[in-house]
This record gives C-alpha cells, structure tokens and sequence, in this order.
C-alpha cells in the first residue's frame, strides 16, 4: 500500500508499451522518466524489483537526464541493437546523463541507497551534449551509493565527462563495459573525464566491487580509476579488477585512494602517461595503499609503465611484463614532496625491458623496499643524440614532425620532449625522419599550443648519459635487492648501467645480494 491505494505495476515493461518510440527522432526522455518512476513506485510499495525492457530501436534523451529510482532495472536488446542517444539542444546548461542519482541533488547516501538495480545490454552515444564548460555530471551512468548493482555488457562512447561515472559501489559487479572517447571535455586535465570512474570511501572501511572484462580506450582521464572521495575518510578494501584492457588514455588505470586494490591479468597499453598511476592526482590528492598489481601486460605507455607515488605502502608489483615505455618501466616518485618514505614496496618477478631510460627508477625516499627475481634487460632505448632542424626540410602535422634531412635512430627519441617554436610536445614513437607525438584525448592535436608553421625551428634534448637497470636517486632504507638478473644485448647495447645510484641517492642498512648484473654497455 502506498498513499491509502494499491499500486499495481507489473514486474516487467515494455518501453514501447510505456510510450517510449525508439524511432531516433521523438524525444524518449518524458516516456523514459515515466515508466522509471512508476517502477520505482512499485519496488518502493511492495519490495519487488522491476525490469524496463527496451526493445531494438534508437531512443533520442534530450534535454534533461532521468533521476533513478531503486529496484528497476533497464535491460536492452544488445549493444547496437537497443542505442540511448543523448542531446541537450534545448538546453545546453544541462549535462543530460542517462540516469542519475546523487547526494548533492538527490539525497543519496548510506541510508538512502539505489538498491537492485541491473543495467545491461544497450549503447550510450554521448556525442550530441554540448556545454559552455565542463561538467562533471555529464555522464552516461552517475548513480551515488548503489547496492547490490550489475553493469554488463555496455557500450558507452562520446560522452563529454566520465562514461561510467558511479561512486560508492557496494555489493557491485561491472562486467563486459566499452568505454571509449569518453571524458571528450576533459582537455585540460579535469576531475573525472574517464571511462570508468569510481568514487570510492562512502561506504567505509570495505567496498566490495569488481570489476572484470571491460574495455577502455581513448578517454580524457584514465581509463579506469578509484578515487577517494573525502581525504578524512577510510580507503576502503575489496576492490578487484581483472581482465580489463586500457589503451589510449591519459592513464590507463589509477589508484587514487583505495586500500588493498587487487589488479591482475590486465593490458595496459598506449597511454599518454603512464600504464598504471598511483598518486595525488585524485579530488583529495590521496594515492593508494596496499595494491597488489600482477600478470599484467604493460606496454608502449608515453610516459611510465608503472608509476607510484603520493603513498606511505606498502605496494606489490609482480609477475608483470614492463616493456616499451617511454620513459621508465617502473618509477616511485611523488607529486608532492611532503609525503614521507613509502614502506614495503616489493618489485618481484618481473620482465622489464626496452623501456626509454632507467628499467625501475627511485625518485623518492623508501623504506623496507624488496626488489627480487625481476629480469631487466636492454633499457636506456632513448639513445638519440641531441637535433634541431628548420627550414624547407621541416613540416608539422597534428601529431607529427618531419624533417626529410633526419636520420634519427628509430625510437631513439621515444619519451623526449621536443619543442617546436614556443610549444612542445611528447614523442611517442619516430621512425628516420618523423617523430609521432602523443596526442591527449579530446585534443585536436599533440601540441600543447598551436601547430607551428612549417620551417618553424625545432630542437630535441640529448638523451641522459646513464640509463640504468636501477636507479636510485633517492634514500633507500634497509632494502634488499637480490637475485635480479640486469643485462643488454650485446649486439645493440643500451642499458649503461646494471644498478647506479646518483647523487641525490644512498643506500643504508640494507642488503644486495645474488644479483648478476654482467653485460651492460658501460659497467655492472
């Protein structure tokens, strides 16, 4: 009973029989709202979820998003098959998400969750929201505090922030999602912007999600991140992800707050900075805790591999294969020199190799860090001397340099900044003649400023003298380095350096020991 009267709704609907058309051209959003809203009514009078089934067709959301309600379910026929198209041509101030249900608008919290809830089998096309600025809420997905919630097998793309953008997520699965080009506003490094966001620390001390099988590429933040909400909080434990793919991104999965992040049998590729990021990057400037990352694939990122920082530990990174990044395979540093000495950092068993410089780098001080059984070979690929070029020879693309009077060593410039005029930009790849940038997602081109005029001077730095296996360039305390294997190729040696501490690092009461570190170009 609710309000004195019956509320009798059936279990299922039938959007087509709730007034939704489907036709791509009528505004479905009114229909749409309706029928949530009545199922909603119902699973609120008697406790029994309901399902909105949407048959094949095109259904156009314009101009307001559609506040969720607990216990319904919206079930499609299959990506490509049932499409949401978003638009806000009639009111360009509002960020039209599909659904959405959060604290600040809608009282979400602990004790007011959306509960029950399955999204499944349709396509978001995010691409017809235009806004003045960015807007964190425009998103495909923005539900807050969700229990017991199934996100599966989803096409999301095009959206102008975060694709799936769902915070405090408990009892919660995410399982076979695409996102791809979201976060298409997110072009000067906002909040969100990614293909997966996950707002993390509502629900306390444990949230369990996982989140496997989904796919990312080429969105404005990460591909996939966790991200603490409020630095007072708790990071909370129990989240798993595995088996995801991330490519193109700015960072191909970020943890930004979680404690105990378990992240395994991923392909992290591509990136514009790095593979795998933990730091301050996050809303409260809170890295991650406790992770375990292993069997991933992490390759070709811009940047690093694996980066870590802005965390007192400990963190694993094990079983891993760390290849052709442009700058370092795996780098410990941090955003903000007031974090102290990370604890219990452990690189074990790894495969590093072909990276740009230093295979793994310290830039941070550490405490009790165990670096054993990795094999580190041929790093320090970034070998190009010094160039400059102008004139009739030199031409700009949006992603490119070429210089037909070049004879660069291919990828010997890979995870250099070159500078063009007054603007730069990172190379990503070269072959003799033509350095291929990186672009940023949403950016129409790879230079941070405009794309300079053809003959416009170019210069590209000298490549460091000492590009090492390890590299310590910071205080290490009590750590155990043993049973590494740090060597090159003798036939194109690049690695200078099996293990070399620079000024600004020190080793004190710790232990090396077993390590074969023969056969690097200058010395072990």
């Amino acid at each position: 009973m609710t309000g004195g009267r019956t509320i009798d709704v059936p279990l299922t609907y039938d959007a087509h029989e709730r007034g939704l058309t489907g036709d791509g051209v009528t505004n479905d959003q009114p229909a749409f709202a309706r029928a949530v809203d009545e199922l909603g009514a119902g699973y609120a009078a008697d406790g029994r979820p309901r399902v909105l089934r949407c048959p094949p067709g095109v259904y156009s959301i314009r101009d307001a998003g559609t506040v969720w309600r607990s216990g319904v379910s919206l079930i499609g026929a299959g990506i490509g098959l049932t499409r949401f198209v978003l638009a806000n041509p009639g009111n360009r101030a509002d960020p039209t998400p599909l659904a959405f249900f959060t604290t600040l608008w809608h009282g979400a919290g602990r004790g007011n969750p959306i509960v029950d809830c399955t999204f499944a089998g349709f396509e978001i096309d995010g691409t017809g929201v235009e806004l003045s600025e960015y807007d964190v809420q425009a998103k495909g997905l923005g539900l807050q505090y969700v229990l017991r919630g199934r996100f599966r097998d989803l096409y999301i793309h095009g959206t102008a922030a975060t694709g799936l953008g769902c915070d405090f997520l408990q009892d919660c699965v995410i399982d076979g999602v695409i996102a791809i080009d979201c976060g298409r506003l997110d072009i000067h490094h906002e909040k969100g912007g990614a293909g997966i966001g996950v707002g993390i620390g509502g629900w306390g001390d444990v949230e369990r999600l996982t989140i496997t099988n989904c796919t990312t590429v080429g969105n404005g933040q990460s591909g996939i991140f966790f991200e603490l909400q409020d630095a007072a909080w708790d990071r909370p434990r129990g989240i798993h992800v595995s088996g995801c793919h991330a490519e193109g991104n700015r960072f191909g999965i970020s943890d930004w707050g979680a404690d105990g992040l378990l992240l395994s049998g991923c392909t992290l590729v591509g990136n514009a900075e790095a593979g795998f990021d933990v730091s301050g990057e996050g809303t409260v400037g809170v890295g991650g805790r406790g992770g375990i990352v292993s069997d991933c694939l992490i390759d070709g990122n811009t940047l690093d591999g694996v980066s870590i920082g802005n965390t007192p530990g400990p963190y694993t990174v094990r079983g891993n294969r760390i290849s052709g990044n442009g700058r370092h395979g795996y780098r410990e540093h941090n955003l903000s020199r007031s974090i102290g000495p990370a604890g219990g950092i452990v690189i074990d068993g790894n495969d590093i190799w072909a990276n740009g410089l230093d295979g793994i780098r310290f830039d941070c001080a550490l405490t009790d860090a165990v670096v054993t059984n990795n094999r580190i070979r041929h790093n320090g690929m970034q070998t190009a001397p010094a160039g400059a070029g102008s004139g009739a020879t030199v031409t700009y693309g949006p992603a490119s340099l070429t210089d037909t009077a070049a004879h660069w060593p291919v990828d010997g410039h890979r995870g250099k900044t070159v500078t063009a005029g007054s603007v730069t930009a990172f190379v990503a790849a070269n072959s003799a003649t033509t350095l291929v940038l990186a672009r940023p997602h949403g950016a129409r081109h790879g230079w941070h400023g405009p794309v300079p005029a053809a003959g416009t001077a170019y210069r590209l730095p000298d490549p460091p003298t000492v590009r090492a296996g390890i590299a310590v360039a910071a205080p290490l305390v009590r750590s155990t380095v043993s049973r590494n294997r740090i060597w090159d190729d003798p036939a194109h040696a690049t690695q200078t350096h099996g293990l070399w501490v620079t000024g600004a690092g020190t080793r004190s009461a710790g232990r090396m020991w077993d390590n074969d570190l023969t056969g690097n170009s200058v010395a072990p």
